[in-house]
């Protein structure tokens, strides 16, 4: 009988350990299908191809983690790139420990064993950890305590999974790091996090050089509010949404000061566009 095996012990809930007895079948990699909760979506193509050339050469050393499905064949709990890698070198079979699993605990094991031990980027990584909080309701020193990191880098982590698409993209692709994101993340409003993700990229900011940049754009005096009509709050708000940046109506005894902000030279050619269209569609209107 299979010992029991649970979250908290990890991957030596699905490595056997030195002296246990634990069978290793070789199964048909047709017949095993893709854990459908696996938390990696991107594979590095370099890596994978190193895989595949030692596979093909040494054949797979360590087995991969299945359970049976209801349909007669395998679902994946452990070792997708030892999988990806033994079809892609042409193998017919491979090496596998079979567990009994419920889909919960297939899903734990799925996330921990690749927090624990493969590259994730690190959105999927967030990602993972928010899958373990918000389906089984751990905390995040519970989490970190499961993948082996401190709460505050589990928490840091989670933040990344609050910034906009555009920069989660950017640390997806490899443009930025985790870093960077960290410190584009104080930055909360999209329009603003966006200007400044471009700003970051086209001038190849390091994350201090960023840091710095996003305190800047903090601590920069905002325009006042509190003396604004509704009607001029609704139009400062409608500015804003045409413009995708921020900007500021400031009344003064005798009429005020319009304050549109711009990151970079190209966001201030974009501005230049968008408002000499509207110009000059607002004087073709008069002439028509």
């Amino acid at each position: 009988m299979a010992r029991p095996f649970g979250l908290g012990r990890g991957l030596e809930a699905l490595i056997p350990s030195a002296g246990e007895t634990t069978s290793t079948f070789e199964i048909p990699v047709d017949r095993i299908a893709r854990n459908p909760h696996q938390p990696r979506s991107r594979f590095d193509d370099v890596g994978m191809a190193e895989l595949t050339a030692s596979v093909a050469a040494h054949g797979v050393l360590q087995p991969i983690v299945v359970r049976t499905s209801v349909d007669g064949g395998y679902e994946l709990i452990a070792g997708e790139r030892r999988l990806l890698a033994a079809r892609a070198a042409g193998l017919a079979t491979i090496p596998a420990v079979v567990r009994e699993a419920a889909a919960d605990e297939t899903l734990q094991l799925a996330l921990v064993e690749n927090l624990q031990r493969a590259d994730l980027n690190p959105m999927e990584e967030a990602g993972a950890y928010r899958e373990l909080i918000e389906r089984f309701g751990l905390s995040h020193e519970a989490v970190a305590g499961q993948v082996g990191k401190s709460r505050v880098a589990v928490s840091n982590a989670l933040r990344l999974l609050d910034l906009a698409p555009e920069t989660r993209q950017a640390i997806v692709e490899g443009k930025i790091s985790e870093g960077h994101g960290r410190a584009l993340a104080a930055l909360t409003v999209p329009e603003l996090q966006r200007a400044v993700l471009q700003l970051v990229l086209d001038r190849q900011l390091s994350v201090r050089q960023t840091e710095e940049l996003v305190r800047r754009k903090r601590t920069a005096p905002a325009p006042r509010h509190a003396e604004l009509t509704s009607d001029l709050a609704d139009l400062e708000a409608q500015l804003r949404g045409i413009l995708a940046t921020k900007v500021g109506i400031v009344r003064t005894r005798r009429g005020g000061r319009l304050v549109i902000e711009f990151y970079s030279d190209e966001e201030l050619d974009r501005l230049y566009g968008v408002i000499t269209r509207g110009v000059a569609a607002g004087i073709r209107t008069e002439g028509s």
